[in-house]
């Protein structure tokens, strides 16, 4: 079974997100092994300044790392974007080889160079989303990677 880790900067705050969560960790928990580590955010000032913001960058990306085992996908703005089939081809692969994918979500200020570099980033879209948000759709899209592989109807 492919164990499949979610390493995440920050929690979900809001109650219907934590809602959607739970349904689709539900939903995963007989597709794979679902495991979910939540970072703290580094603190910063209300403005910070570009020295700052890189520190804190690079201090949530050896965090982020330290987590990280298998595929490593760092979802970026900057990576290549895919449809759900093409989502659902990485999942085969790394239930293939090496049985681990580690699907990263930073900060709001994004992430390091560090954590961007170990592994190919991926994009929902050239749009920026709330983070809490990016791992819902990210869940759903996981769902929908293991149902495409299994041949049923849930995509259409």
């Amino acid at each position: 079974m492919l164990e499949v880790r979610l390493v995440c900067v920050g929690k979900l705050k809001e109650r219907y997100l934590r809602e959607a969560f739970v349904e689709y960790e539900k939903r995963l928990k007989p597709l794979c092994r679902l495991l979910v580590f939540e970072l703290d955010e580094v603190r910063l000032p209300e403005a910070p300044a570009p020295r700052e913001i890189e520190r804190a960058l690079e201090q949530e990306g050896q965090a982020i790392l330290d987590k990280c085992k298998g595929t490593v996908i760092p979802l970026c703005i900057e990576g290549r974007e895919t449809d759900s089939p093409g989502f659902a081809r990485i999942l085969e692969q790394a239930m293939t080889y090496p049985g681990c994918v580690t699907l990263v979500i930073g900060s709001s200020f994004g992430l390091s160079p560090a954590v961007k570099a170990a592994g190919q980033g991926l994009s929902f879209s050239r749009m920026t989303f709330p983070h809490q948000l990016v791992r819902i759709l990210l869940c759903e899209q996981l769902y929908r990677g293991f149902q495409i592989l299994a041949g049923t109807k849930y995509h259409k």
